[in-house]
């Protein structure tokens, strides 16, 4: 039988909890989120996963969606960046292209953090260093500073679309049967009203979508190489 004197020793002897940190409650959130989805990271669920109440955690974090961004930003701590300096073995396109999937596989493996990062502005170390390194990299290929800093977002806006979509739509039930519908109805197209839609039918849908990705990254890439930017007067 436990008597009174033994339920306090046993609540002294308990080890103590770690201090409330920002650095604690992220982690704890990111843990969360491989655990269960970036769905189940509120600031109540938060609360009650590091035993105290919601109120403790907002002299830390100012609300969900800026939670929502530490943990997008930790997890990019996750992306390949390479080395930034110049190769001889490696045209500065494709490590561009490199660091570019590599933040794409990053989103997918979370498909609610790729949703989240559409709308998300995360402003920590992890993200900075990204954003440096891709500006770093378009610099190297004499790409105008200008033109670089409205390039980067161009690029990351396409990596990012491509990881919501797919990442969600892979873990949809019935994906393979929308894309089979689609197929079918643009295979199905008439040639007399749709001319262009039936004659490209098959090309719509050809290759693999790791080529697709890396030829929509180059296209932007020259895009940006040779687009000027509008005169700002």
């Amino acid at each position: 039988m436990t008597t009174r004197s033994d339920k306090s020793f046993s609540r002294r002897e308990r080890p103590a909890k770690p201090a409330l940190s920002r650095e604690w409650i992220v982690a704890t959130a990111v843990a969360l989120m491989r655990r269960e989805g970036l769905e189940r990271v509120t600031m109540r669920r938060l609360a009650r996963e590091l035993d105290t109440g919601p109120a403790s955690l907002y002299v830390y974090v100012a609300n969900t969606a800026e939670l929502h961004a530490a943990v997008l930003d930790e997890l990019l701590g996750e992306v390949d960046l390479g080395p930034v300096q110049a190769q001889a073995e490696a045209d500065w396109r494709d490590r561009l292209v490199r660091i570019l999937f590599s933040y794409t596989a990053v989103l997918f493996e979370h498909p609610g953090l790729a949703r989240s990062a559409l709308v998300t502005r995360p402003s920590g170390r992890h993200y900075l260093d990204l954003l440096e390194a891709l500006l770093a990299l378009l610099a190297e290929g004499g790409v105008p500073g200008g033109r670089a800093a409205w390039g980067v977002d161009v690029l990351l806006q396409m990596a990012t679309a491509t990881a919501a979509e797919q990442s969600t739509r892979y873990a949809a039930p019935d994906a393979q049967e929308e894309m089979d519908a689609l197929m079918a109805a643009v295979r199905g197209a008439s040639d007399r009203t749709h001319p262009q839609l039936r004659a490209l039918s098959e090309e719509l849908f050809s290759g693999p979508g790791k080529a697709r990705l890396d030829w929509g990254f180059r296209a932007l890439i020259n895009g940006i190489q040779q687009t000027a930017r509008p005169d700002r007067r």
